[in-house]
């Protein structure tokens, strides 16, 4: 923690001192970093493309620069909520998702066998990112009733359009998960809290990275550290996720939480191994205009180790 509370990263800072070392979010300190955030390096890039009425030119989705992906990395980053400024991308995103063509093109005809076969980390990203940066109106709670209409009877979701498809995905139910556990715990729904914790079982029946058949790792990736994980699965991802919907106390997450310290390096960090975004050419997709700490497995990359210490903490 003194390594990274010397780097210039405001939001860093922040998560330091509230989720690892329990200070007051009153504190003279954490008012210091949550303020520094929005004029921090990372946030001026991510908000830099902003045209004169402060929307962001392409598709909301486009990977990473979309108005989506902005507000998900500002939610993140634990920028300071209610910042009207915001509002332009929140209003690109949610006109994407009630748009006709998401509606009708990307929901109704992908109902198949009475199973919507819907990408619902769309609208559970949304979720999270607008009610952690204090954007959330009506219309977010139509995007949670979306989310509780489509779980499939495993209690995730899925987006094989495979008639025979029947068991959830975990890359497609982890961050669902997400949003509508920020979403319970806001609002006090507690269909919202029962779909969480059916959603949950489809990690926790697995230990988070394990097939149920074999006891093997369902996937390398899954096993291997990232940040962002933008709407990826790994095992650290998963422990946040389940950590802040309140079910790191549940022994089938031991054998994900042994992985995580068995990662740990010399220097007490957490490495990124391998990452979901390249910062090369604009041109091709998955480009990002911010370095989240580069990989390495000898080296710490500052997100993935706070990341991995508050869920050390929190287990």
């Amino acid at each position: 923690m003194d390594a990274l509370l010397a780097l210039d990263e405001p939001s860093l800072h922040f998560r330091i001192r509230t989720e690892l070392l329990g200070e007051s979010p009153s504190s003279l300190a954490v008012v210091e970093a949550l303020n520094a955030i929005p004029g921090s390096t990372r946030v001026r890039r991510l908000l830099s493309e902003r045209r004169g009425d402060g929307t962001i030119p392409g598709h909301p989705y486009a990977k990473w620069t979309g108005a989506h992906w902005v507000l998900v990395a500002l939610a993140e980053l634990g920028y300071p909520p209610g910042d009207a400024t915001l509002v332009p991308l929140r209003e690109q995103v949610l006109a994407w998702l009630f748009s006709s063509d998401h509606l009708v093109g990307a929901i109704q005809k992908r109902t198949i066998g009475g199973l919507v076969r819907a990408h619902a980390s769309f609208e559970g990203n949304a979720i999270y990112a607008l009610l952690a940066l204090g954007l959330a109106d009506a219309r977010v709670e139509e995007l949670a009733e979306r989310l509780l209409s489509w779980q499939w009877p495993d209690g995730g979701w899925n987006c094989d359009l495979k008639a025979g498809a029947h068991t959830s995905s975990f890359t497609e139910t982890l961050v669902p998960l997400r949003g509508l556990a920020r979403y319970s715990q806001q609002t006090g729904d507690p269909r919202a809290r029962r779909a969480v914790e059916r959603a949950a079982e489809v990690f926790l029946e697995r230990r988070l990275f394990l097939r149920r058949a074999t006891g093997t790792p369902i996937a390398d990736s899954f096993v291997r550290l990232h940040f962002p994980c933008y709407w990826h699965y790994d095992v650290l991802f998963g422990l946040t996720v389940l950590g802040e919907a309140g079910f790191l106390a549940d022994p089938r997450c031991r054998a994900a939480l042994d992985l995580l310290e068995s990662k740990r390096l010399p220097d007490g960090g957490f490495p990124a191994e391998e990452r979901f975004y390249q910062t090369r050419d604009p041109r091709l997709s998955g480009y990002s205009r911010v370095d989240w700490g580069g990989t390495s497995v000898k080296q710490m990359n500052p997100f993935v180790t706070v990341r991995a210490l508050a869920v050390l903490r929190r287990a």
